[in-house]
């Protein structure tokens, strides 16, 4: 249905020369100038209703768009009603289709369902008319909003529409934030979801129950965490709409049929046909294209032809300059008014698009990836390289095409590799004094380009005086003799001393005379600081190895001249007790490992097994301090727990002791065999009898110098004819990091294996038990071997 409009104006009858003009007819014309823009502005909308009331009853009987006007007009013919009411009434009652109409039906048959006396309803006419300028989903759903806002006290209008995965997309929001919208964008086809629900019965969901919780909802958290109530409606053309109340009062019944009649009139709003929004002829637009027509380069000004769902589809050139036409497919025509995907170039099209969603989503501009293209004027020429740029103006988009020249390309890298490596290059003309530095060289140097590059004579006063004389011999060389130079030297910077390297050579003329010099010069320092570093710390290792080796041989030598190894067997109370100490090759330290083995005055023999936590000179000092007052303590008639509680004393108040140490300390009765012994936190030691090993149980002791009051009690053990006791150090059966209970099985079974075939000697058990690699700790091992009845026999 065409309308034709006729614009008037009249204009003020001309005053005459010099004299003012009337200013009540000036009023006048422009009263009613604005009259004729408000009858003017009446008719669009009306017209607009008229083409959405078409719209809808196309989409409901699928008929062509004169038959639709054709139905409408019939039917307000009958009702005694003007046509725009008769749009607006079937708008406010649109129902979806039936489920299978026979494709045979006439239109004039087909059967239309009554609409509802919606006369009387100024609230939903004037929504009607509203609607008519919304442009997008989210346009609507802000037209919704205000609209709902004074009678159903809506505070929240949602707009979904369904995805191929079975959920929902956001394609309009108001009254909820943009932050709540971005995180409520997608809702998953999950059971229970209120939306989901409504559009799948096609019944709407009224959540209005004090305490009702439904599955996931945009809506279901008001302000401040309180429930609101809401509705979810389903819209005959496939969308969902999301009201939220702004307190959490049930909907009328009244407020429930409006909103039903809202929904209604959604679906005729999404069924007109054509664009949405106004043409983009209006003032903005023509002052973009005046623009464009002066601009040189290629530009276009876009805006988005968006589907119902708010999804941006295609582009719409809306002004373009003349450059543009080798991104048009090189038409002669006017690309204005033509979707871009039509014309661009398929080389192009998918990073135009790519940089043109980022843009519209982000809303800064975006620079699409370099894209080849070749020119439409010289089809065999070689593509050339573009690179897009997309930045936004207002609700539309400026796209340009930028041509990159091989060159720039080259100088961009030249650039790059400069400032990655940290050097720069230099040329010196030798016959007309010119120099060219490049911006990295006045970077390395700390100098302003402003005062220029310093002659190649120059350079020397640039070092340290250390390193000048070197400099100036090089350079006297590369300009007298062309011989080439690679030179380091320090140089004095804004920014303090840097290492520096310059490589250069000359060109010489037919002569053989160097004529120019050209070369670069690299920054060093950081080089140069980590090798000065590496070489003091060198230095340091040196240094403290020197000093580690030097306490290792006093503290080894102290070592020999206080715990002296015997050459063999040593026969204290007629047992039989072999010794050995295998000191640790790991570094340069000693530990504190010690032993006795002594008959005393009474005959009874006394054996010592300790280990001083450390190692080096202190820990040696510890042991010997130990060692000597153990011994004399026993010797003097103090019992073993006594000189354990003695020992601990003296542990934490002598000056200069070291640590904690471990010991075990143990009396052997020959008349009676009888074993007596404590221990400081020490390993138990080992008996062999009859061919079967076991750990005695330990009594109670504690670390020496590891408490102030510790206890420590005796044990007692009966020994047999053949008996053999093993006391030993920790470092016999550690070896990090499995548990030190495995250490112990692996002793007591090979003590067993050995005990039944050797000779006597303690080297093969060593031999099983310690690995070929270095000791990690030092061993200390007392064998102690009770004569079998045989030996006693006359």
């Amino acid at each position: 249905m065409c309308h034709a409009r006729r614009v008037t104006s009249e204009h003020a009858t001309p005053t005459e020369s010099g004299a003012a003009p009337d200013l009540g007819t000036l009023a006048e014309v422009v009263a009613r100038q604005r009259a004729e823009l408000d009858r003017l502005r009446d008719l669009a909308t009306a017209s607009a209703v008229v083409e959405r009331a078409k719209g809808a009853v196309m989409a409901l009987t699928g008929g062509t768009a004169e038959d639709a006007h054709e139905t409408l007009v019939r039917r307000a013919k009958a009702e005694r009603r003007t046509l725009l009411e008769e749009c607006r009434r079937t708008l406010g009652a649109l129902t979806p289709p039936p489920a299978a109409a026979p494709a045979s039906h006439a239109l004039g048959a087909m059967p239309v369902p009554p609409a509802p006396d919606l006369s009387g309803d100024a609230a939903l006419a004037g929504l009607t008319d509203a609607l008519a300028g919304a442009g997008t989903p989210r346009d609507l759903a802000r037209c919704l909003l205000e609209r709902l806002a004074p009678g159903v006290a809506a505070d929240a209008v949602l707009l979904y529409a369904p995805l191929p995965s079975g959920g929902l997309e956001l394609v309009g929001h108001a009254g909820l934030g943009d932050a709540a919208a971005a995180r409520w964008r997608e809702v998953p086809p999950l059971s229970g979801t209120p939306a989901l629900d409504a559009l799948r019965t096609g019944e709407p969901r009224w959540l209005d129950c004090p305490g009702h919780d439904d599955g996931p909802d945009p809506l279901g958290a008001g302000p401040r965490g309180r429930r609101r109530s809401r509705a979810w409606l389903p819209v005959p053309t496939g969308l969902c709409l999301g009201v939220r109340r702004r307190d959490g009062a049930p909907f009328p019944p009244d407020a429930r049929e409006h909103l039903r009649a809202v929904a209604r009139l959604c679906a005729g709003w999404l069924t007109t046909p054509g664009p949405r929004r106004p043409p983009a002829g209006d003032g903005a637009a023509e002052a973009v294209r005046r623009v464009f027509d002066a601009l040189p380069g290629a530009a276009v000004l876009l805006t988005p032809v968006r589907a119902p769902s708010g999804e941006v589809r295609d582009l719409r050139i809306e002004a373009a300059t003349a450059q543009a036409s080798l991104f048009t497919g090189g038409r002669t025509t006017d690309p204005v008014g033509r979707r871009l995907l039509e014309c661009v170039p398929s080389a192009c099209a998918g990073p135009v698009l790519r940089a043109c969603l980022r843009t519209l989503t982000t809303g800064e501009p975006s620079e699409g990836e370099p894209f080849p293209l070749r020119e439409p004027a010289d089809e065999a020429a070689e593509p050339v390289t573009h690179r897009l740029r997309v930045a936004p103006l207002d609700d539309a988009l400026v796209l340009s095409w930028v041509r990159e020249d091989p060159s720039d390309r080259q100088e961009q890298r030249l650039a790059d590799v400069q400032r990655l490596g940290n050097l720069g290059w230099a040329n010196w003309d030798l016959v007309t004094d010119e120099a060219t530095w490049s911006a990295q060289v006045f970077a390395i140097f700390g100098r302003d380009p402003a005062h220029g590059p310093v002659p190649l004579t120059g350079l020397p006063a640039l070092a340290v005086p250390d390193d000048a004389p070197a400099l100036t011999r090089a350079v006297g060389e590369l300009t007298g003799e062309g011989r080439p130079c690679d030179v380091p030297f320090r140089a004095r910077t804004p920014g303090g001393v840097r290492h520096l390297r310059i490589v250069a050579e000359a060109a010489t003329d037919g002569r053989g005379t160097p004529v120019e010099v050209h070369g670069f010069v690299q920054d060093v320092t950081a080089r140069r600081r980590a090798e000065l570093a590496l070489l003091e710390s060198e230095r340091a290792m040196l240094t403290q190895h020197d000093v580690l080796l030097a306490e290792r041989t006093l503290a080894a030598r102290l070592q020999d001249a206080l715990l002296p190894l015997p050459r063999g067997p040593v026969r204290p109370a007629g047992l039989r007790v072999e010794v050995a100490y295998l000191p640790a090759q790991a570094g340069v330290q000693v530990g504190g490992d010690w032993f006795s083995a002594i008959e005393l005055p009474d005959g009874d023999a006394l054996f010592v097994v300790g280990d001083v936590a450390g190692h080096g000179v202190d820990a040696v000092a510890t042991m010997a301090q130990l060692r000597f007052t153990a011994k004399g303590m026993v010797v003097t008639g103090s019992s073993l727990t006594g000189a354990l509680a003695r020992l601990n004393t003296l542990l934490l108040h002598s000056r200069g002791a070291h640590g904690t140490a471990s010991m075990v300390l143990a009396r052997y009765s020959a008349a009676r065999r009888r074993l007596v012994w404590a221990q400081a936190g020490h390993l138990p030691p080992l008996l062999l009898r009859d061919g079967t090993a076991r750990f005695l149980d330990r009594p109670k002791g504690i670390l020496l110098g590891a408490g102030t009051a510790p206890v420590y009690e005796e044990a007692e053990c009966l020994m047999e004819p053949g008996d053999r006791l093993i006391l030993y150090t920790d470092g016999l059966v550690e070896r990090p990091p499995e548990g030190i209970d495995r250490g112990l099985d692996r002793l007591a079974a090979a003590a067993a294996a050995h005990h039944a075939r050797e000779a006597g000697t303690l080297e093969p058990l060593l031999a099983s038990l310690l690995p070929a690699a270095e000791l990690r700790d030092d061993v200390c091992v007392l064998d102690i071997r009770v004569p079998d009845a045989a030996a006693h026999r006359p």
